[in-house]
């Protein structure tokens, strides 16, 4: 994988966020691979595609393709709320590859994915409606919610430069893919759970160290009024989907 970016595109465009993203796409277009089967490209589709930007022309998994120029953080700003919303209501917003880049040497630094079976409510924040005097006057957008999205689901493609191993991708997202037959509101448990045992970052723990996650479980769920329940009945279906071995006793491991 080529990481210098096509920066002679940016020359044509005063605006930066037009240059970022003619530039940025261009090189997504003859380096960007399909993670979910062997196509070694995808096809760039047009414009007016709302927050579709590639698609794999063998399976047809959709991608969105978001750049910047700082590292990624916390947040990465999305396009409208309420329609983000309701593809992740119905199972349906598109894969993400979120690509940070040097703009002084138009060079890729590093790049993840996120499938789109990994995102629940939780990882989109609405934000504030743009002033009334603004050309598109009340609109609201959204952030996407990194920190919210397991470590597991943010599959590094580029990182520090180096890139990652294509076959390795794909391993990493066939094993996420079982999160795909959740139903699309219990699997914002699933993941808000599979979050919190990453957050311990070790291998081993016990129930009670996830039950001291039941408040913040809580504010992520309101509707629940069995918290404690529901991260007994996660954690089993963690143990099934491969992510964690039971030891007995209240005690855990991931895997």
């Amino acid at each position: 994988m080529n990481l210098a970016l096509p920066g002679e595109l940016a020359d044509a465009y005063k605006s930066h966020a037009q240059q970022a993203r003619v530039v940025t796409e261009a090189w997504g277009e003859e380096h960007l691979y399909c993670p979910a089967c062997d196509s070694n490209r995808l096809s760039r589709l047009a414009h007016n595609r709302r927050a579709i930007d590639f698609i794999c022309p063998r399976c047809e998994e959709e991608f969105q393709l978001k750049s910047r120029s700082i590292a990624l953080g916390a947040k990465i700003v999305d396009a409208a709320y309420e329609p983000m919303k309701q593809a992740i209501i119905r199972g349906a917003p598109p894969n993400l590859f979120a690509l940070h880049y040097d703009p002084t040497q138009w060079q890729v630094k590093n790049l993840i994915l996120v499938p789109r079976f990994v995102y629940s409510l939780s990882a989109i924040e609405k934000r504030k409606p743009l002033a009334p005097t603004a050309r598109r006057a009340n609109w609201v957008g959204c952030n996407i919610l990194l920190g919210n999205i397991p470590p597991d689901a943010r599959i590094p493609i580029v990182k520090a430069g180096v890139p990652s191993n294509a076959s390795r991708v794909r391993e990493q997202y066939a094993r996420l893919r079982p999160l795909e037959e959740i139903k699309i509101d219990a699997r914002g448990w699933t993941l808000d759970v599979l979050n919190v045992v990453r957050s311990l970052q070790r291998t081993e723990f016990t129930l009670q160290d996830i039950y001291a996650f039941d408040a913040h479980l809580a504010r992520l769920h309101p509707a629940n009024r069995h918290v404690r329940d529901k991260i007994r009945q996660q954690l089993q279906v963690l143990r099934d989907l491969g992510f964690l071995e039971f030891q007995g006793g209240g005690r855990y491991r991931s895997l």
